[in-house]
């Protein structure tokens, strides 16, 4: 599933491309896709707005219209793919936007995970999904203090089990709280009220550090992610732990193991992360 910098790298990858387009026609080839709406009422909607801008929401791509939002979730296997031209579209594109210049953004979709809908200026975010999003690591609202705080009301809860949970902050799937907590130096199944201050501030600190460089280098490609330029990600080859089971760990030699925590795959080191 992308993650937020993969979700990043796409809205970069989109903005210079789609900004200050308006919308000819919209075509639902698969109504799955579609929230909110009926597709009909949906697509008529989108006649003839202009997209202004494409921003980020935690995973959401938020394509800012003369009028609303259009808030997309990739889910597991969502793609935008421009043409620069009419193109017709091919297996598991599910909705195809045509621009008035006559080029096309076309959604590509294999598990139909996807959804797209639309909101209002003032519904944005004050309604689900992003009212139920916390802040991201990013944020100036995200403080050691206030992450300590948080992860001392989970009691015996595993840290990694709690870096997963969005409701603490928004952005971290499993690829990226595992090269958080090697790079802090924390046992992923340490609980969550064990950490001291000193070791939230440093796990705020890889985490917003593990971001950063993965959205430098377009995120992970570890199956099937490519941007809608058709390129793959390069953080993978930069990657610690996350699917190096068995493999000597850069720091200290010992391979690196796997485990299932809170059903999730889970690497990490055991002599760097004790």
């Amino acid at each position: 599933m992308p993650e937020l910098p993969e979700v990043e790298t796409v809205c970069r990858r989109l903005r210079p491309f789609v900004s200050g387009k308006t919308i000819a026609n919209v075509e639902v080839l698969d109504a799955k896709i579609i929230r909110g709406h009926e597709p009909e009422i949906w697509k008529q909607q989108l006649l003839d707005e202009t997209i202004q801008d494409v921003e980020r929401r935690g995973k959401f791509i938020l394509f800012k219209l003369t009028n609303g939002y259009l808030v997309s979730h990739l889910r597991m296997e969502g793609k935008f793919f421009p043409h620069d031209e009419m193109v017709n579209p091919v297996k598991h594109t599910h909705v195809v936007f045509t621009f008035t210049d006559g080029t096309t953004l076309h959604y590509n979709d294999v598990r139909k995970f996807g959804t797209m809908e639309l909101k209002t200026n003032d519904d944005l975010y004050v309604t689900p999904p992003l009212s139920l999003l916390a802040l991201e690591p990013f944020d100036s609202g995200v403080t050691a203090e206030t992450l300590h705080t948080r992860l001392k009301r989970m009691n015996v809860r595993a840290i990694k089990t709690a870096l997963l949970d969005q409701s603490i902050f928004v952005g971290l799937g499993n690829i990226y709280v595992d090269e958080t907590l090697f790079r802090a130096g924390v046992h992923p199944t340490r609980p969550s009220a064990s950490l001291s201050l000193d070791e939230v501030r440093l796990v705020h600190q890889e985490a917003v550090a593990v971001l950063t460089e993965a959205i430098e280098r377009g995120g992970s490609t570890i199956r099937s992610y490519t941007n809608p330029d058709g390129a793959s990600g390069t953080y993978q080859e930069t990657l610690y732990v996350y699917g190096q089971t068995g493999e000597p760990c850069k720091r200290c030699g010992r391979p690196i193991e796997k485990m299932k925590l809170g059903g999730r795959g889970t690497h990490y080191c055991p002599h760097c992360q004790q």
